[in-house]
């Protein structure tokens, strides 16, 4: 989606320089020849995030955070929308930049999935969705947890001030603009906010796992920070667009697991044959085999019936991310027996990816997704019932 005009309010704190300095370009590696438009360059320089730039926590974060931001600057970061026709060319940029860094596809799949929730409400009529401006990075911060929550309240002026708590805000000091839910009194409801560290300020500290650190996920205060509704109440769970993103997220699990099971493969090809570590690289392989063909699959669904005028949406999306998520959990725990704590004490990569991908993988809730899986599938096979009376 090719960004256009400016988002109100205007001035935002990207213009003033207020986020996070590591957010301005850096010098690593260019876009080379890769074929998903130079998304996966960048940042470690050879497969599976090979020489990375800073081992350590601080330095990776930094250097994630710059290649977000140059490769917003780019235009890397424009993703065929999902049902347009290229959802697999999307989902496979995505699998191909998580391949390469964990972290930095979070920030890549929120940023994509933000402009794909504004041009899917904008197509549906909804009034003022903004257009995110070329450049600005975006967050979609919609994470509810138990507790005290944001609150949107009208301002003096009428609009919208939201105050509060906020979560889970992956990209918290390098993103410029996030798509926030907030409860306007009873009602969840979408704002779009301009980040400015005065009214939105990240929470230090608030992330303690060495997992995903590099995403920068921190808790967000929020202080009468003026923020645009984006539809109306219930609008960003009401639509599609919101199953087709859960798949993207998979994609980006399915990618993690590709760069644990190379660790895998690349020592079998090492060694003089092992057994029983072949055993694990040939399981790993098949199910990540299976997983890429269930994302054709649905991708191929996705672009006959964007809509969900079949209403088999949010069907496929929990199978897709119940079954990645499974299979991920394969391809951590056999890469583990296989190859024994060697990788993950002495290749700071692999032990970076592994720690990445099993905080990732807990987006999936475990037996809560698996059982309103299967109501679904029990949903679907009643209303089948049904047809054939």
């Amino acid at each position: 989606m090719a960004a256009r005009q400016r988002t109100a309010p205007a001035d935002t704190p990207a213009d003033r320089g207020g986020r996070d300095p590591a957010a301005h370009p850096a010098a690593y590696g260019g876009q080379g020849g890769d074929p998903h438009g130079g998304l996966s360059g960048g940042l470690h320089g050879g497969p599976a995030g090979s020489g990375a730039a800073g081992t350590g926590p601080e330095a990776h974060r930094r250097a994630v955070a710059a290649e977000f931001a140059r490769m917003a600057d780019e235009g890397r970061l424009d993703l065929p929308l999902p049902g347009g026709g290229r959802t697999r060319q999307r989902w496979r940029a995505l699998t191909a930049v998580a391949e390469r860094d964990l972290a930095l596809a979070r920030l890549v799949e929120g940023h994509t999935d933000a402009l794909a929730i504004l041009a899917e409400l904008r197509a549906a009529g909804v009034p003022g969705v903004p257009d995110p401006a070329p450049g600005s990075r975006w967050g979609v911060w919609a994470a509810e947890p138990p507790g005290p929550g944001l609150r949107a309240v009208r301002g003096p002026d009428g609009g919208f001030l939201l105050s509060g708590p906020k979560p889970y805000c992956s990209g918290a000091r390098v993103c410029t603009h996030a798509l926030v839910t907030a409860r306007e009194g009873e009602e969840r409801r979408l704002f779009a906010v301009a980040l400015d560290p005065a009214t939105a300020a990240p929470v230090p500290d608030s992330w303690q796992s060495a997992g995903m650190a590099g995403s920068d996920t921190l808790d967000v205060a929020f202080a009468s920070a003026p923020a645009v509704p984006v539809g109306p109440p219930g609008a960003y769970l009401e639509r599609p667009g919101l199953h087709h993103g859960g798949v993207g997220v998979a994609a980006c699990w399915y990618g993690g697991a590709r760069a644990v099971a190379r660790t895998l493969r690349d020592a079998a090809a090492r060694r003089p044959p092992e057994p029983h570590a072949l055993a694990h690289l040939g399981a790993a392989d098949a199910a990540l085999e299976a997983v890429d063909a269930l994302l054709d699959r649905a991708a191929a669904e996705t672009d006959a019936d964007p809509g969900d005028r079949a209403g088999g949406a949010a069907l496929r999306a929990l199978r897709v991310r119940s079954f990645t998520e499974a299979v991920a959990s394969e391809v951590l725990h056999r890469t583990g027996r296989a190859l024994g704590a060697g990788p993950l004490v002495h290749d700071p990569v692999h032990a970076r990816t592994t720690a990445d991908l099993t905080v990732y993988l807990r987006q999936h809730h475990g037996e809560r997704d698996l059982a309103a899986l299967g109501a679904a599938v029990a949903d679907a096979r009643r209303a089948a019932g049904e047809e054939d009376r």
